[in-house]
């Protein structure tokens, strides 16, 4: 069954859902461009580089190509935010008003900061409002807000975003002060003098690292809107999108090989034992919650005395993501799902979710295995595991082409109007001198790499928090001085905004359940 044949099977509550979903996560797009980009184009803006139209436009064309650029890591890092049982039920109603909730949730954060110009983080909110619905389900189905959430991953994409600002704000500084010692051109460290253009070399240098952040946004951003928008599709119009049906018949063979391949390394004694161990541990802290919500904190820690000796203690950390018990029958299952098929349309609708939850909770077991044990394990043990489950998430995480375009439209489209109150802000209200050509670039050179690195890590960071703490720093390096009260409401932002996304988008879900039962 095609796109156009599941959405036509749709009944008219479902397709309008569909619409509904979707111009709310192409929504988000559109205020991130707004809201995000015009951190790129505020030093061409104030260094009279490029006026305000060309600028916005060039810089929405760059984002455009950066999201074409940037792959699917970060996307799928986002979306590993998520607990792995909405992941393999995301297509029953409570998944869905999970997906909508946490939207909603960025979205009006995303507006609000905007509205007051402040250069907030459309990642901070997106993952904040991640955090909230993962942890407000966890709250309904289980009585604890500790079990929603993937910490592991949590902890990771928290330290990018935590370390990204200091990373801006220090080399932004340090790029000045040794730009001041190796390019002694005097016209470089002044500030514009009235509408007047740079000399042709500054300009091209400002221009080129305009370019750069606009570039990587697209990438970087882009991506978290499409991990969002493939939830939506699978959850809606799972026939179509649960696995990619563009997937080619080698690519099915090679999957079917991956899935035996680990079986076979699963089987081996040394990492039997660990998922085994895996397996006790799990079940154990099962244990624990259930005595603890049965009969008190008091009696669950009895319990956990008793087992802490053989079970808990090897594995330190509460952060045991196993998405089943025992992988083995499941790789059995997808080489007999697989076995002789040349297309996923061969299978069945219910087949193919069938499919996918095995895949995903497989890649889950795997990334478990790896983190517990990584140290333990030889290094061509780990690149062979790791290996055949990059081979297994293929069929699973992947963007069609139809997705990327709106996305990269969005983004781009969105960066050609709203700019202003953020672009003031960063251009006129963080230092107290005008912005020098030298600050500009040492800012936004920082930040393109930055954000580039990040891509490559497959790491979510903020455009909005490295560019303008880039600014801070080039101030401070330059001794321009820093107006306090704008610094100040820029780090109550960057505080409040994980918290209020969290709150945001956990009520909403709350209110959502009310709704789909």
């Amino acid at each position: 069954m095609g796109f156009f044949d599941a959405v036509g099977a749709l009944g008219t509550g479902q397709l309008l859902l569909l619409v509904v979903a979707l111009l709310i996560a192409f929504g988000f797009e559109v205020i991130n461009g707004f809201h995000d980009t015009a951190n790129a184009v505020a030093t061409v803006i104030y260094t009279k580089s490029l006026k305000p139209t060309p600028a916005v436009v060039w810089s929405g064309l760059w984002n455009f190509i950066g999201v074409h650029a940037g792959g699917i890591g970060v996307a799928f890092s986002i979306v590993h935010l998520l607990p792995v049982d909405l992941l393999v039920n995301i297509k029953t109603g409570r998944g869905l008003a999970m997906v909508l909730s946490l939207l909603g949730a960025a979205i009006i954060w995303n507006f609000a900061t905007w509205y007051r110009g402040l250069p907030a983080s459309s990642s901070h909110s997106l993952i904040g409002s991640i955090m909230g619905v993962g942890m407000m389900n966890a709250w309904l189905e289980q009585g604890s807000i500790f079990q929603g959430i993937n910490w592991h991953k949590a902890s990771e994409v928290g330290m990018a975003l935590l370390l990204s600002p200091v990373i801006g704000f220090g080399l932004a500084a340090l790029l000045l002060i040794v730009s001041r010692t190796l390019i002694p051109a005097k016209e470089l460290y002044e500030p514009p003098h009235g509408d007047r253009p740079p000399p042709w070399w500054i300009r091209a240098l400002l221009i080129g690292t305009c370019t750069g952040v606009s570039f990587a946004h697209g990438s970087n951003d882009g991506q978290k809107g499409m991990g969002l928008i493939m939830l939506v599709l699978i959850g809606i119009v799972p026939a179509a999108f649960a696995l990619n049906m563009g997937t080619s018949p080698d690519q099915i063979t090679a999957t079917a090989e991956a899935a035996r391949r680990l079986e076979q390394e699963l089987s081996e004694p040394h990492l039997a034992f660990m998922m085994n161990a895996l397996r006790d541990r799990h079940v154990a802290e099962q244990r624990v919650e259930r005595i603890t919500r049965q009969d008190g904190v008091a009696a669950a820690a009895v319990l956990e005395s008793e087992m802490i000796d053989n079970v808990l203690d090897p594995f330190p950390g509460n952060d045991v993501v196993l998405a089943t018990l025992d992988p083995l029958p499941l790789c059995k299952d997808v080489c007999a799902s697989l076995d002789g098929r040349t297309s996923f349309a061969d299978l069945h609708a219910d087949d193919r979710w069938r499919l996918r939850t095995q895949l995903v909770e497989l890649g889950a077991s795997v990334r478990t295995l790896l983190r517990q044990f990584g140290d333990t394990l030889a290094e061509d043990r780990r690149k062979v595991l790791k290996s055949l489950a990059g081979q297994l998430a293929k069929p699973v995480e992947y963007v069609p082409e139809w997705v990327v375009m709106g996305v990269a439209l969005c983004l781009g489209l969105g960066t050609m109007f709203g700019w202003e109150r953020i672009v003031v802000t960063v251009g006129e209200k963080i230092g107290k001198t005008h912005l020098t050509y030298a600050q500009g670039g040492a800012a936004e050179l920082v930040a393109a790499t930055t954000i580039a690195m990040a891509d490559r890590l497959g790491m979510p960071v903020s455009t909005t928090h490295v560019l303008s703490s880039g600014v801070a720093g080039t101030m401070w390096a330059n001794k321009s001085g820093i107006q306090p009260e704008t610094v100040r409401e820029i780090a109550l932002a960057w505080i409040l905004t994980l918290p209020v996304a969290m709150a945001l988008s956990g009520g909403l879900y709350w209110l959502a359940t009310f709704f789909t039962g």
